[in-house]
């Protein structure tokens, strides 16, 4: 599985929801393939339209963006 972070354009107001798992095809973005793992998705969203690094490594300790864990 690739670490790193992924570039994404975030809308403003629109919900978004981060895989906690690992296993969604769709990364960062959840796409239900955690169902029956005990994870549930992160619901999220920004006030402003902005891009973000979202983690894809789950190490982050401010998720769902990415704050560099995956270099450790």
């Amino acid at each position: 599985m690739n670490k790193a972070p992924i570039e994404v354009t975030l809308e403003a107001n629109k919900t978004y929801y981060w895989c906690t798992c690992g296993l969604s095809v769709n990364q960062p973005f959840c796409d239900g393939a955690h169902k029956g793992s005990g994870k549930k998705s992160m619901q999220f969203s920004e006030e402003t339209t902005q891009k973000k690094f979202l983690c894809t490594c789950k190490s982050t300790k401010t998720p769902p963006y990415c704050d560099g864990s995956h270099n450790q």
